[in-house]
């Protein structure tokens, strides 16, 4: 496929896509948006077919490049990290299509087109290879979620849609200045070449803190979390489901392309300061999603203790702990995905999202209650599904680097079982209270169509998640290198008796520096 623009057409087609909704009747809409997904689920698989996994070819791969003015550049490619997250973005979009068949009656036109619209700018994102396209991608996909939220979203639409908006486009200001800066200072928009441009280590505490400012809202981290609860219970299902399973990883996607790579040294400065946001919202947020009346909630904050382990896995500094930041942010957005499409399901037949106006279901829905235990289950970690291998990784990567963030963020597992647990319980067992519960049909064909294809994907990641972390592979042991001469040391490594790191030993060994060396080093 050499000097194919697949990436440029991946875009155009949920464009063309967008631009016809507007001009069509709803249900016109409805097959041109899900034609138009589809297409774009094809060409996905074609990217990953044609993907060189080897290790051996050039980093970056599929690369466009057309000068627009000056330094901007329409500059397109992608890595592994890039494919295995727009696989994740056109495998969703079809879903989110067809859970809105029947929920959204009013506008429909415009609320396809935005769904589009919203596909063109998050693969935009994960392929953007000059610095102000990817920042142009980054916020303009606020535009199309707040339309979503505040026009077909719920009671309170409005006020979420404003903090949604609002507290993502103020931290990306810093984002913006920051660029500016290092533009000026390296003389290139290039983000491959940015990668591996050594800046000064005096600056790039700055550099990163602007930068965290952004991506941390969008992961979210605690403590600029709130606005997600209050997104995710006013968005329709279909929001929802994109918002866990794409959105939120452009935060994780930043910090893996720009913080990590580009400020090594400051990354490695703050690792401390990311642990302690981390371990405070995975104990947190699940704590607080066990007292939740409302499910969506209970799984918004659930999402953001997911996105903790993370934040906990990148900034572990090793090959570990990043696959399973990765493998953890595709496998939380297919099953929070899945989460969020089964209350929909019962939401559509109820109306209600009050976890005590349900109970007993297994009775009268069978096929959903059996779906929804294993997304629970795989939400709370089972070994076969994909979280188990993300956090397994992720975890394991913190201990070589902190005994005690490992210990803390392993305390979110168990607390996850207790809230899914106790949510699945209270909806799907117990007695029938209510008769408009009860008289509730089963999933539908549709329903269904829409379950199953998440369900085995999760199960394909439990079970042989090599095909996974295969084409990632070479781009996390770039990372990890570019990383290395920074990486602080691992308190379990050298508590434990381990043999020393080689950057501790080779301290160690070393002749004392001479006062007047001293003297110039500070």
């Amino acid at each position: 496929m050499d000097g194919f623009p697949i990436l440029s057409l991946m875009m155009a087609v949920p464009m063309a896509g967008a631009i016809a909704c507007l001009f069509v009747g709803a249900n016109s809409a409805r097959w041109i948006a899900l034609i138009a997904t589809l297409i774009d689920f094809v060409l996905g698989m074609a990217l990953w077919a044609n993907f060189d996994q080897s290790g051996s070819g050039a980093q970056w791969q599929f690369q466009e490049y057309a000068p627009i003015f000056g330094r901007f550049a329409w500059a397109l490619g992608i890595d592994g990290i890039a494919l295995m997250l727009i696989a994740l973005t056109v495998f969703l979009m079809p879903i989110c299509i067809g859970a809105s068949w029947r929920a959204i009656e009013k506008r429909v036109g415009e609320y396809m087109a935005a769904f589009l619209f919203m596909e063109v700018l998050m693969i935009g994102v994960f392929t953007a290879q000059d610095l102000y396209l990817f920042y142009i991608m980054f916020e303009a996909g606020l535009i199309p979620m707040y339309l979503i939220i505040g026009i077909w979203g719920g009671a309170d639409r409005i006020y979420a849609s404003y903090k949604f908006f609002l507290y993502t486009l103020l931290g990306s200001v810093l984002m913006l200045i920051a660029m500016m800066w290092m533009v000026q200072e390296a003389g290139t928009t290039e983000i491959p070449a940015l990668m591996a441009y050594n800046f000064d280590p005096a600056v790039q505490t700055w550099l990163f803190l602007a930068f965290f400012a952004s991506f941390a809202v969008k992961m979210p981290m605690w403590p600029v979390h709130t606005w997600l609860p209050d997104a995710h219970v006013q968005a329709p299902t279909a929001g929802s489901v994109i918002l866990a399973g794409v959105l939120l990883k452009m935060g994780g996607y930043g910090f893996i392309r720009f913080s990590l790579p580009m400020f090594p040294e400051a990354s490695a400065q703050l690792a401390p300061l990311v642990w302690g946001l981390s371990m405070v919202a995975v104990v947190y947020t699940s704590l607080v999603a066990l007292v939740q009346s409302d499910m969506k909630k209970l799984i918004a904050y659930s999402s953001v203790a997911h996105m903790a382990i993370v934040t906990v896995g990148l900034f572990a500094f090793n090959q570990a702990g990043i696959e399973g930041a990765m493998m953890v942010m595709l496998g939380h957005g297919l099953v929070a995905g899945a989460l969020f499409l089964c209350v929909g399901v019962i939401y559509d037949r109820l109306h209600t999202r009050e976890i005590a106006r349900y109970g007993g279901l297994s009775i009268n829905m069978p096929r959903y209650a059996l779906l929804f235990l294993f997304f629970t289950m795989a939400s709370v970690g089972l070994p076969g599904t994909s979280n188990f291998v993300g956090e397994f990784l992720a975890l394991m990567g913190i201990y070589q680097a902190s005994t005690w963030v490992a210990l803390v963020c392993t305390t979110g597992i168990i607390l996850g079982a207790a809230y899914m647990l106790y949510l699945y319980r209270r909806i799907c067992y117990g007695e029938q209270v209510n008769a408009d519960a009860a008289a509730m049909p089963d999933l539908s064909a549709r329903e269904l169509w829409l379950l199953a294809p998440i369900a085995a994907v999760v199960l394909w990641m439990g079970i042989y998640p090599e095909s996974f972390l295969a084409p990632m592979r070479p781009d996390i042991v770039a990372l990890e290198a570019r990383l290395a001469p920074a990486a602080p040391a691992g308190d379990s490594q050298i508590k434990l008796g381990a043999p020393k790191p080689a950057s501790v030993a080779h301290h160690e060994d070393a002749p004392a520096p001479s006062h007047s060396a001293s003297g110039e080093a500070h």
